[in-house]
């Protein structure tokens, strides 16, 4: 308690010193809490509108399907076995069926993937009610992404060839009858759904499918057939969960650069109170102050530096973070064409254990830096401090 009281008495009387550390380190608080807050609740925004546009509780794949090779697309489709067909019947598992596809947007020549989904589903955000309505022409809703690189609108038609699985090409108009707005584009950049029985019926098909996604309630509870390879959500959210992990990697760089920097701060203050307090040192151990309290004080000294710290942090750190939780951190236009999932406006996440795991460290870090110059302590005579010298 002594201690205590006699370190806060040496940052009191440090004045204009202790108040810059103190600043500093609370920067260095909010700073990193902020930015981990920030990936946190890109992590937590990215993966809820996969799920809930894109894979819901997980995806049955076909045998030949791979996402990422497009020449797989024309042999990667096949009759719904039959023990999804109940479960489709109940919503609980939705088809898709995948076809590639050419469209002439004013002239130009464009690869599409044609995607036949059911309108009724209610498992994807996707709005296919809009595809219920009955034409000639097929309808066709696409994303705000796909709509500004074709220039379409509501309304608009436009030619659509494909190859069946015959080999025969044929021609059709379709017309534009929903545009979503979305903030996963592996659902939108070039790609165009229709109804699902109309692409069956373009195809040649009837009741097949490519992909079928489950419900969220059932991704606990797979159904096992043979040659269906069931895919949950921590594989088909594994490229958002590395992409995050690489960005908290290149910000745990500024994360240790702050830290880096309000430690060097508490260092060079403890060195150079203990050279300017060297007579006080030397008297305080003359009248029987015992080496390892003397430098319990400077220690304590320091690891206040930041108690307070985190008190200032505390003090317009919390209004300003909760300001940035509800109202949000606007992301630059050009993030839309990234490629990534990635809203307009991004909301931080702040978990306890982000707040007071980046206090106890960054506490500790700074009590550790200050016992280190302290140590110095331990060497000296006091008649030495008392004239003024430093062994």
């Amino acid at each position: 308690m002594i201690a205590f009281k006699l370190a806060y008495r040496n940052l009191k009387g440090a004045g204009l010193r202790t108040w810059l550390n103190v600043i500093v380190l609370s920067f260095s608080f909010v700073v990193i809490i902020w930015q981990q807050g920030l990936l946190e609740g890109w992590n937590r925004q990215a993966r809820r509108d996969k799920i809930d546009w894109e894979i819901g509780g997980g995806q049955y794949w076909h045998p030949r399907y791979d996402p990422y090779d497009p020449f797989t697309v024309e042999e990667s489709h096949g009759p719904v076995p039959e023990n999804f067909k109940a479960k489709i019947e109940q919503r609980v598992l939705t088809p898709i069926l995948i076809a590639q596809a050419t469209i002439y947007p004013e002239g130009r020549i464009q690869s599409v993937l044609l995607k036949g989904i059911n309108p009724d589903q209610t498992i994807l955000k996707i709005p296919t009610e809009t595809l219920r309505i009955q034409m000639d022409e097929i309808p066709a809703v696409i994303g705000s992404r796909m709509a500004r690189s074709t220039n379409f609108k509501v309304g608009d038609f436009f030619t659509v060839r494909w190859r069946d699985v015959n080999g025969t090409f044929d021609a059709a108009e379709a017309k534009i009858v929903g545009i979503m707005k979305t903030n996963v584009p592996t659902i939108d950049n070039g790609q165009i759904w229709i109804p699902m029985d109309r692409l069956c019926e373009m195809m040649q098909v009837k009741n097949e499918a490519t992909v079928l996604v489950a419900a969220p309630e059932s991704r606990d509870n797979p159904i096992r057939v043979d040659g269906w390879s069931f895919q949950n959500q921590n594989f088909l959210l594994k490229d958002i969960t590395e992409m995050i992990r690489v960005k908290s990697i290149s910000g745990s760089m500024m994360y240790i650069l702050l830290l880096f920097l309000a430690m060097l701060a508490i260092f060079d203050t403890q060195v150079l109170s203990i050279f300017r307090r060297r007579k006080e040192i030397g008297t305080l151990i003359a009248l029987g102050m015992t080496r390892g309290r003397v430098v319990r004080l400077f220690t304590v000294e320091g690891a206040m530096h930041g108690i307070l710290a985190a008190a200032l942090a505390a003090v317009y750190g919390i209004p300003l973070l909760t300001l940035q939780a509800v109202k949000g951190f606007a992301m630059p236009e050009i993030s839309d064409s990234m490629g990534l999932a990635i809203a307009e406006r991004i909301f931080p996440a702040y978990s306890a254990v982000l707040v007071l795991g980046t206090t106890l460290l960054v506490l500790a870090a700074v009590t550790v830096v200050s016992y280190i110059p302290a140590r110095k302590i331990a060497k000296l005579k006091p008649t030495d401090a008392i004239k003024g010298k430093m062994s």
